[in-house]
């Protein structure tokens, strides 16, 4: 990375002008120990000298080729000196920091599918979306097939709609019992095909809220065969004792609803979550959230008198609306279903039941998943290992936001439904556990949850856990805010004082926050800063990262955060890209972080 020199000037009170001594981000100490260790007291270092670092550096996972070294030797002299590649084929100290320093030579984790994706579908975490045709809050925001594109690209493998009778004869797709403005299924249909498999190859879910009569169900099972035709997997899940694997169903949509016949029984054994009503609060180990929700509290009280028993999700609830036509049969539209979902009569326990010659989605509520596990928690592990889970969020998230999710991957649920427009610390966590693997939207469960044992609790740690693995993260330093925000951002009068925070979300006995010092007036702040982090479950830790911008007067300025999963951390120096709130990536704002497992 080349140096970048700071502004040097800030006006302070239209008057006055303040001056700041003009800095340099040359390489940090670690970068020169590094450089001079492998280039052996050199000048330069070579392809062949990069090569045995990044194979030494990385602790060995996985095999560096020459080819690779020289590949990017050649790519960084082609981006910072043009025609010294033609004189020279080795790397200055400062061309080893550019590489060091580069989101895309360098990254911290891999971009590569390499999971095995030859198990069963049930075997994966799924990148799951709730109520996907929302814009905004739950209670009077638009329905658009534009939030279904956005969630597919970036990378959610299950979209959620809902079905409505729109007069007689149309079907619309909107959030029921409150102010949301539809918008049609055949938008949403085409909005899926259209960017299904633009990031990823694997297999689209689509699950169906429906509240249809017969009639309008054989429409909609001819808009979705005409739609995706050839794409469409048909599966007979009630005799079949396992599911096809994610590489078998590449390029696949998957119907999951209720099947037709079961919407009168569902209509009689309504069963209401009762866990505690009204917001949530922010505060937790992480801090508060940095941002503003997407409505504000007074948007939201015009509309709430509207809404009736959102507590409960509607297809949990019981889906026709018309007494005596649902009596009749759709077996086109059940033809389609692949993924049969439901919840049997008998309570919970019953629900949690594994037929061993069928397959089958529950869906509980975040409250009623907790309760589950206090009262059930082997069976909720042994369902999931066969089964799919689909958690959501209850009803009185009106403002779109998120739950923690660990709870939910710690029991083994597959589909942790989110509000992809909910930004948030909880959002931030689901688009950290889905950069793994590849990105491709599918992570394969840990083994101890495809084995829970005869009491099936052994996966939930203890206090005084003895950690598997140790994580040691050194902050080293940070660049690119200068070229991503406006020179007075974050201070009027001085360049911004940055610190960072760092620490894991996991299993409760994992979790923890720390923090950097405060870097003062400075674009290019350098922390030098180590953390270690002791981990009981490394399979499901991932790594928080925040910046801020501290104001003695005011709230902290944000800075940009990621998620890292720690089990697809490469060791050594690695250049972190950072993310807005929104989860889109800045352009040149990142961390230089150094990783080591012991």
């Amino acid at each position: 990375m080349e140096g970048k020199r700071e502004m040097g000037s800030y006006k302070f009170c239209l008057i006055f002008t303040r001056k700041f001594r003009m800095t340099e981000s040359g390489p940090v100490a670690d970068v020169r120990e590094l450089f001079e260790k492998y280039a052996d007291g050199e000048a330069h270092m070579s392809p062949e000298q990069l090569q045995k670092l990044m194979a030494e550096e990385g602790g060995g996972e996985g095999e560096t080729s020459l080819e690779e070294a020289e590949r990017i030797v050649d790519e960084v002299l082609r981006r910072r000196h043009h025609i010294a590649k033609f004189t020279r084929r080795n790397l200055t100290l400062d061309d080893f920091n550019y590489y060091l320093f580069s989101t895309d030579l360098n990254p911290p984790i891999s971009d590569q599918v390499h999971q095995n994706m030859d198990a069963p579908l049930s075997h994966y975490f799924i990148y799951t979306g709730h109520n996907s045709y929302l814009t905004g809050n739950q209670l009077s925001s638009n329905c658009s097939d534009l939030p279904i594109a956005d969630a597919l690209r970036r990378g959610v493998r299950v979209v959620e709609l809902d079905l409505w009778p729109r007069g007689t004869d149309d079907v619309c797709v909107k959030h029921g019992r409150t102010l949301t403005k539809e918008v049609k299924l055949g938008k949403c249909l085409d909005s899926i095909k259209a960017n299904a498999f633009v990031t990823s190859k694997y297999p689209v879910i689509i699950t169906l809220e429906d509240h249809l009569t017969p009639k309008l169900q054989f429409k909609v099972a001819k808009m979705i065969t005409q739609t995706f035709g050839d794409m469409l997997y048909y599966h007979d899940s009630e005799s079949c004792q396992e599911f096809p694997s994610p590489e078998e169903l590449k390029e696949k949509i998957l119907i999951s609803t209720k099947p037709p016949k079961e919407y009168l029984e569902a209509n009689d054994a309504k069963e209401k979550d009762s866990g505690e009503k009204g917001k949530d609060s922010d505060e937790d180990v992480w801090g508060k959230e940095p941002e503003d929700l997407i409505s504000t509290q007074s948007d939201l009280e015009k509309v709430t008198s509207s809404v009736n028993d959102l507590s409960q999700d509607d297809e949990e609830r019981g889906s026709c609306e018309s007494d005596t036509s649902c009596q009749l049969q759709a077996p086109e539209y059940k033809r389609l279903i692949a993924i049969h979902a439901g919840k049997p009569k008998g309570g919970l326990r019953m629900a949690l039941k594994v037929d061993p010659n069928k397959i089958r989605r529950l869906s509980l509520s975040e409250q009623l998943l907790e309760k589950a596990l206090a009262s059930y928690g082997a069976d909720v592990i042994r369902f999931t290992q066969k089964n799919f889970l689909r958690i959501y969020p209850k009803g009185t998230r009106f403002n779109s936001s998120n739950y923690k999710p660990q709870i939910g991957w710690m029991s083994g649920a597959q589909m942790i439904a989110f509000n992809m427009q909910g930004y948030g610390r909880a959002l931030w966590l689901m688009e950290g556990m889905f950069r793994a693997n590849g990105g491709c939207g599918y992570v394969k469960k840990p083994d101890f949850l495809m084995d829970a044992g005869s009491n099936g609790q052994g996966f939930y740690p203890k206090d005084n856990s003895c950690p598997k693995k140790t994580l040691k993260v050194k902050v080293l330093m940070g660049d690119g805010w200068l070229l991503d925000f406006k020179k007075t951002h974050f201070d009027s009068y001085s360049p911004p004082d940055f610190f960072v925070r760092v620490g894991i979300a996991g299993a409760p006995v994992d979790e923890v926050m720390e923090k950097t010092k405060i870097e003062y007036d400075t674009w290019t702040p350098i922390w030098n800063k180590e953390f270690i982090f002791p981990l009981a479950v490394p399979e499901l830790a991932l790594l928080r990262v925040e910046v801020h911008e501290h104001d003695i007067n005011e709230k902290d300025d944000f800075g940009g955060q990621t998620c890292l999963p720690v089990s697809e951390i490469r060791q050594g120096i690695h250049a972190v890209p950072l993310f807005n709130r929104k989860g889109v990536k800045y352009s040149s704002t990142r961390l230089l972080m150094r990783f080591e497992f012991v």
